[in-house]
């Protein structure tokens, strides 16, 4: 018998929300979800968990829960603390993100590039690829003092209140785009209300001027501006570039004026380098000296 392929939706939902739709489907190993839901709940600032804590955030028995740590510890991919009687992320974990990076060599030819960027408006600069209602960072570069926002491999933030993850979404073929809408709207209804105008105001900056603003919706000390870099059609994979700067450090009209417009061209110059084609996000006019207007 020809096996079902997955629904698309699948591909970037949590572990949590694909084992709650799944569990009438035969071909799905509900063990093994479990089992990532478990690893999903660890996240930064819950270094440390214990079995009633993983069973009251994953609505898993508790039982269960202690068979699947057990487990996971002995394979390495959580660690028991003894002294506490608690478990964190295992090295082992590590090893899963390595075949991911490994495939996005353009990361390591962008970085020097970013890192001028960074170094030079004293703020951050980085990679996102989109992962559902999220961006994950998979490459980052920073000045010294960034504030309180230090962005890091593998940190996830949300698309639609974002520079970065609206970048992202300009890069989407209009049927993909349209469902990450109606994603956004089914997992929290009032946020998508209350930025959907600006949401949509990015995708529409991506198409008119190459790049997109965030006046501190994400984080009010942070002010950011983000570039569609490119949607791998294979992969369908789409990836964004952002810069972020501490508030207090930028000066009336430099967000838009200089370094919205030098991240739109950080993205074309990483574009030019790994030979990937623009995204097709809209036309755009041309002034005379090739400037986007």
């Amino acid at each position: 018998m020809a096996q079902t392929a997955p629904k698309l939706l699948h591909a970037s939902s949590s572990a949590a929300a694909v084992l709650a739709e799944s569990a009438d489907n035969a071909a799905f190993a509900t063990t093994l979800a479990k089992g990532l839901v478990v690893l999903e709940t660890f996240k930064a600032g819950t270094r440390l968990l214990g079995n009633m804590e993983l069973s009251r955030l994953t609505g898993i028995p508790r039982p269960t829960v202690a068979r699947l740590t057990h487990t996971l510890a002995e394979l390495g991919y959580l660690r028991y603390d003894a002294e506490r009687s608690k478990y964190r992320v295992g090295a082992r974990a590590l090893r899963m993100a390595h075949p991911l990076l490994a495939d996005m060599q353009f990361r390591q030819l962008a970085r020097p590039m970013m890192q001028e960027l960074a170094q030079s408006v004293r703020g951050t600069v980085s990679i996102g690829l989109l992962d559902g209602t999220s961006m994950i960072y998979v490459e980052t570069a920073r000045s010294g003092d960034v504030g309180p926002h230090v962005p890091d491999i593998g940190m996830p933030i949300p698309v639609v209140i974002t520079a970065m993850g609206r970048a992202a979404a300009a890069t989407l073929p209009p049927a993909d785009a349209a469902s990450l809408e109606q994603r956004i709207e089914a997992e929290d209804a009032e946020l998508w209300s209350a930025f959907r105008d600006k949401y949509r105001a990015g995708l529409a900056q991506c198409a008119g001027r190459g790049f997109c603003t965030c006046w501190g919706e994400y984080m009010a000390s942070i002010h950011a501006v983000a570039a569609p870099l490119f949607h791998a059609g294979e992969t369908r994979q789409s990836f964004s570039i952002n810069c972020g700067i501490p508030a207090f450090r930028l000066q009336p009209g430099q967000l838009e004026g200089e370094i919205g417009p030098r991240i739109a061209a950080l993205a074309d110059g990483i574009r030019a380098i790994v030979s990937a084609a623009e995204p097709a996000i809209g036309t755009r006019k041309q002034n005379k000296k090739g400037a986007r207007t």
